[in-house]
């Protein structure tokens, strides 16, 4: 029987399947990514983690990254966080020089023992106790206070800031009066200056009032002389901001 010769010419050379070469190497090309950006994580701050999540979106899926500035630090602090700062220096020079105006004011008057003053947090604290502004239980100003207050008015005129005027007692119950406690009495009172300072031409929106009664003191109402000090209207220029 003859053998068949083998025709070299009408076989294929047989070759290996290597399309599972492709999807492999993609493989280890996003798990090397992952370590990475895994690594990056653990060092970097959250800015920079969305920098590299978006550089490898842009390498793996050819999308363009729309942010110029990704993978770099993040951008400086807009220019308006800073907005303002010279207008607060400019207010906190306006108040010290209120301040010691102020005080020649009171030095100046012979006012150091019924008026006081001092630079708080909140603001500039003028003082003046019940014996230069009212009567015992009563919150209609003495005309003699108008001296007082007219010299306080032009010079609290010469900034902007808020005012809040309060109004404090002692810790004795408002009997024989037309109010019905310290709080009213308190309030009543800081009213009363208030209205004072907007018929002086204090803008009204510029200022607000609060009564606090006898629940603020400077001194324990142990004595008549702390509760003369208790009692008294404190305006208060603000600090802008």
């Amino acid at each position: 029987m003859r053998k068949r010769k083998r025709s070299f010419g009408s076989d294929h050379e047989e070759h290996i399947d290597e399309s599972w070469l492709i999807p492999y190497a993609d493989l280890l090309t996003l798990l090397l990514a992952l370590f990475i950006v895994l690594y990056a994580a653990s060092t970097i701050d959250k800015e920079k983690y969305q920098s590299i999540m978006e550089s490898f979106q842009s390498e793996l899926t050819g999308t363009k990254i729309a942010n110029e500035q990704a993978g770099l630090s993040p951008t400086p602090p807009s220019p308006e966080l800073g907005k303002g700062l010279p207008e607060q220096k400019n207010n906190d020079k306006d108040l010290d020089v209120l301040k010691h105006q102020l005080e020649s004011y009171i030095n100046t008057n012979g006012l150091e023992d019924k008026v006081s003053l001092r630079d708080t947090k909140k603001g500039i604290e003028v003082s003046l106790k019940e014996v230069v502004l009212f009567d015992s239980g009563k919150a209609e100003l003495k005309e003699r206070s108008y001296k007082t207050l007219n010299g306080i008015v032009g010079l609290i005129n010469t900034v902007p800031n808020p005012i809040n005027i309060e109004g404090h007692t002692d810790n004795v119950p408002a009997y024989n009066t037309i109010y019905s406690s310290n709080w009213e009495l308190s309030a009543a009172r800081a009213a009363s200056v208030l209205h004072y300072f907007e018929s002086h031409k204090v803008a009204p929106k510029r200022m607000q009032f609060s009564g606090y009664g006898e629940y603020k003191p400077l001194y324990p109402n142990d004595t008549d002389q702390h509760r003369q000090a208790n009692r008294r209207v404190t305006i208060v220029i603000l600090r802008n901001g």
